[in-house]
Formats: structure tokens, sequence, C-alpha cells
């Protein structure tokens, strides 16, 4: 890593401070878009369990010979609605509750991603304090970073960002593959390759 041509051998502890403290705030950003999208979808699960009662209540008034809209109602005795629109009704009772089922498993999945992001945002935090108050100089707090993002697999949540654990398993790998064209060192770029195929 000293002869690294990036220059990020030349960051200051307070570099990666600085960008623990970003990561945290890009997971927190995340973790505010996903809970407004659960909220969303239980707004919707909401309507749509109205939208149900509503509808068994629809039912429950036709068969006590009540009369309802449905076409399917004329020419009966008043003892229920048509068998046809009895089971129009019914389908589309199933077919919301089915609706509801899959939007509580979505927002269910969201609110564990969501305690996932805001973990990694706290160790980010707690991390940043760790190298401002321990860590030797910038290269101490590069590994020590390195070294956390490799066993949080922190590359998974940031999509759209490259993390430094993903950039020096990168630039290691350029390293091997230049040794081994020199000849030298064959089977020194084995171990970047896997841990960045791992975490992509």
């Amino acid at each position: 890593m000293s002869d690294d041509s990036d220059g990020r051998n030349t960051l200051s502890v307070d570099d990666f401070v600085e960008y623990c403290r970003t990561q945290a705030g890009l997971l927190t950003g995340h973790v505010e878009t996903m809970r407004e999208e659960a909220d969303d979808l239980l707004d919707d699960i909401d309507e749509d369990m109205a939208e149900i009662r509503s509808r068994l209540e629809s039912q429950s008034s036709g068969v006590n010979g009540t009369a309802t809209p449905s076409a399917g109602t004329a020419g009966t005795t008043g003892t229920g609605v048509g068998s046809d629109s009895d089971e129009a009704d019914l389908d589309e009772i199933e077919a919301l509750e089915d609706d509801v089922e899959e939007k509580q498993f979505l927002v269910e999945a969201k609110q564990t991603r969501m305690e996932a992001f805001q973990q990694l945002a706290a160790e980010y935090t707690d991390l940043a304090a760790e190298l401002q108050s321990e860590a030797a100089d910038g290269q101490a707090a590069l590994e020590r970073v390195i070294r956390f993002e490799a066993e949080t697999d922190a590359p998974v949540y940031f999509e759209e960002r490259e993390t430094m654990y993903e950039a020096a398993a990168a630039a290691g790998s350029a390293g091997d593959s230049g040794e081994k064209n020199d000849g030298n060192d064959e089977n020194g770029g084995g171990q970047h390759g896997d841990s960045t195929e791992t975490n992509s």
C-alpha cells in the first residue's frame, strides 16, 4: 500500500473519519426512503382492508335480502344476490386479500432491511469515533476501514458508491496482475479477486 499511485497513502485520519460519517449518513438516508415506502404500503393496506370490509358487508346485506345494485338480483325471491354476482365479489375479495398479504410481506422485508441499514450506520459512526481516538495515522485508518467493510459486507449496501474495501481490492488485483505479467509471485493475486467477487 505504501507505493499506491492514487494518493490514498497521503490521506489523514480525519479523511477516513469523514468518510465513515458520510457512509453513515448515506445509510440513514436510505433508511428514511425505505420508511416512506413502507408507510405508503401501510396506507395501501389500510385502503384494501377497508374495501374488503365494505364488500363483505355488502355480501352479508345481500344474503339477508337487502336490495343490492347488482343486476343479478333481478327476478330473485329476495333471499340473496345472484350467484354470478356472488362469485365475482368473492373473486375480487380474494384478489384484495392476496394483494394485502403481498404488501404485508414487502413491509416486513423493508423493516428487516431498514434494521440492517441502521445497524451498519451505527457501526460506521462508532468506527469514526474509534479512528479519531485510536488510529496512529492515515495508513492505519485505511487498513481498519478496509477490514471493517470486508467483515460487514459493506459493498452490498452501496450499489452506486464504491467503498474503500472495493477500491483496495481492485487496486490489489491490478497490482497482482502486473506482478504476474512480470513473472513474479504467481500466486499473489487470488485473495483480492475472490473477496471482491464475494461482496459485489
